[in-house]
């Protein structure tokens, strides 16, 4: 009467693989959570000298992790100085390429009419200056082309110039009192501090200071050049002259004013008309060493084709300055003041200048003289004005009393 379970074969095969395939499954879990538990207790272990596994990164390390960030921040700064230094070097390596190909722009370089220091003065005004005794006017060297001109008159004149207009100015050259011819440098204008100074001195001596800024320069106008700027020379020569009757009317030049002081006295002496005598203050020889000497130049001076590049685009502007030709042609008393820390214009240049006029021809039997300025004295390219000595100086080369002036 009881009924017995009957298994077949086949099935009690089937579930003793079954059985054979959990327990397979179980040992596998179990030795992937051994293995599992075995690397996290290693890498709970590991000390900061122990190797860590390839291919991981333990975060816990605050060592490694600055040693990391150190590194990178090294790596960042050294290409960001050769990305620096590839730019600069390529602009250095540009610029020699754009001069040449654009030669105007050294015609800038040398002239500098386009810097107006100081930049907000009212050229009108000289009175703002402190030149309550100056006059300013405009005058016409050529068709289409005014220019800015300031007359200081002697100090002497100082109370009865208050309010005066240009006739009154011109009138005072009438006296005897000697003229001036003030030819700035590059850069700024007529109005520049250290020329102001200048023309203070001067009005202090006695003298009439007669200055003017070249076409393209301050409130003048036209485009600068160097015949430009002899032309204008000329023109306010002969202006100034014609009112100064046979009072001595002496060419003081400046920097590159010097340049054009030669040019123009190399002209009257031509024309038979020298001046009464040329004082030339910070010269230099010829443009091309002048600008081999300049500070501009510096980091390009030792380049291959320097001359190529620069000096020649110089020329090709017909830009020449050449005092040194030209002092073999003047004949007239020369004088040349340079202060020995001059960097602008080397005082080896003046020095050079004076040598070549000492030994000029047409100069002989004309007084040429030479006064350095030490070091110490801190004058530097546009500071002799300061000089105490400088009224004697004046007075003994120019044989114009002080009293009479």
């Amino acid at each position: 009467g009881q009924s017995r379970l009957h298994i077949h074969p086949s099935r009690r095969g089937m579930r003793k693989r079954n059985n054979t395939q959990t327990v397979e499954h179980d040992s596998s879990v179990t030795s992937t959570l051994l293995d599992s538990s075995s690397e996290l207790k290693y890498c709970h272990n590991t000390g900061p000298g122990d190797p860590q596994p390839r291919g991981e990164y333990d975060s816990a390390d605050p060592d490694s992790d600055k040693a990391m960030r150190r590194k990178m921040r090294r790596y960042g700064l050294v290409f960001t100085l050769r990305k620096i230094f590839l730019w600069m070097l390529g602009v250095y390596l540009t610029i020699p390429f754009i001069v040449k190909l654009c030669p105007s722009i050294q015609a800038k370089l040398v002239f500098l009419n386009f810097v107006r220091l100081p930049y907000f003065i009212d050229l009108k005004r000289p009175q703002d200056q402190g030149l309550n005794h100056t006059s300013n006017f405009y005058l016409q060297p050529e068709d289409g082309i005014n220019i800015g001109v300031w007359h200081t008159a002697p100090s002497v004149f100082w109370k009865d110039a208050q309010g005066k207009d240009q006739a009154w100015f011109e009138s005072t050259f009438q006296s005897s009192h000697p003229v001036m011819l003030y030819l700035h440098g590059n850069a700024g204008t007529r109005g520049g501090d250290h020329r102001v100074q200048l023309y203070k001195v001067l009005s202090s001596l006695g003298y009439h200071v007669v200055t003017f800024d070249y076409r393209g320069w301050g409130d003048s106008d036209g485009n600068p050049s160097e015949r430009g700027m002899t032309a204008d020379a000329i023109f306010m020569y002969e202006w100034v002259k014609q009112r100064s009757k046979t009072n001595p009317l002496y060419i003081w030049g400046h920097s590159l004013g010097t340049g054009v002081a030669t040019n123009l006295v190399r002209h009257l002496c031509d024309s038979g008309t020298p001046p009464h005598a040329l004082i030339l203050e910070s010269p230099f020889t010829n443009i091309r060493e002048e600008a081999t000497s300049h500070p501009f130049s510096m980091i390009y001076r030792y380049l291959p084709g320097f001359d190529w590049f620069f000096l020649d685009a110089i020329t090709a502007n017909d830009i020449r300055f050449a005092s040194d030709e030209n002092v073999k042609h003047i004949s007239c008393p020369t004088l040349i003041l340079h202060a020995e820390d001059d960097t602008v214009v080397p005082f080896n240049l003046g020095k050079k200048l004076y040598n070549i006029a000492s030994e000029s021809k047409s100069l002989s039997g004309h007084k040429v003289q030479f006064i350095p300025f030490s070091k110490a004295l801190g004058y530097r390219h546009k500071f002799i004005y300061r000089s105490p000595e400088l009224p004697h100086i004046l007075s003994d080369f120019l044989g114009v009393s002080q009293s009479q002036a």
